[in-house]
């Protein structure tokens, strides 16, 4: 796959990454795991083990496709793959949701989250849990399962981004009805963008100097990893996007 540029040198602006998974998961190790990677692998069997051979294959051809060098030499850090031990210098987040996985690169700290558009669980009682008064009061009061998404995978997406689990943490970003955002990170240069892919709502926080009023270059879709899910240079599919938010997150105090 054609990289952006002829070396590694980190692009300003992040990106987004996406792909379906194989259409049959081969039952053996690729080795271009690292040891780490291998390890959890073996503890996982049907979908798991899909998902997570199918984010680490993205892992690598994100890497390859934002900084130019070949998706061999590139792998994550060990553990939870939030930045790039080859080539150094990269931010990383994944999600993974029905049958689509995403990936984002970036210079600063990334989170990435999706959702199916559709989806219909009984998101009224997770704002009651989670959510702030005032969040629950506008989102109840609007009763829309959609625009209820688009604030969960922004909140999804802050957490990630600033590397913070769900517990006690969903209310550090407060999305007002208009959408204006404000989290608890006082220093600034954080954004938000979030748009409509193949029915998946897609959402990217990141920080940068680059952050203030830009915008994410589309997200870019690939094709399906190969059934031994090889490293080989996936063809870029037609993608439509259309954008739902792109806005600043402000600082709350």
């Amino acid at each position: 796959m054609a990289g952006a540029s002829s070396d590694s040198n980190p692009e300003s602006i992040p990106r987004i990454w996406l792909c379906q998974p194989a259409k049959k998961a081969d039952e053996a190790t690729p080795d271009w795991l690292t040891p780490d990677e291998a390890q959890r692998l073996a503890g996982l069997k049907g979908h798991r083990r899909q998902e997570f051979l199918t984010t680490r294959w993205l892992i690598r051809q994100a890497l390859a496709g934002a900084s130019g060098l070949p998706a061999s030499d590139c792998c994550p850090v060990p553990g939870r793959p939030t930045a790039a031990a080859t080539p150094p210098g990269w931010h990383l987040s994944i999600s993974h949701c029905q049958n689509l996985a995403a990936c984002a690169t970036g210079t600063g700290a990334v989170g990435i989250d999706i959702e199916p558009a559709r989806r219909r669980a009984d998101w009224q009682r997770v704002a009651r849990r989670w959510f702030s008064v005032a969040e629950q009061d506008w989102l109840l009061r609007t009763d829309d399962a959609f625009e209820f998404l688009k604030v969960w995978t922004l909140k999804e997406a802050w957490l990630k981004a600033t590397g913070r689990g769900i517990a006690g943490n969903l209310q550090t970003l407060r999305v007002s009805a208009d959408f204006e955002l404000l989290g608890d990170q006082q220093q600034g240069g954080w954004r938000a963008g979030s748009c409509l892919v193949a029915g998946f709502i897609v959402t990217l926080v990141w920080q940068g100097p680059e952050a203030a009023g830009g915008q994410p270059a589309a997200p870019t879709l690939l094709a399906p990893p190969p059934d031994d899910c090889r490293l080989v240079a996936p063809e870029p599919l037609a993608c439509t996007a259309d954008w739902l938010l792109n806005a600043d997150i402000h600082p709350s105090g």
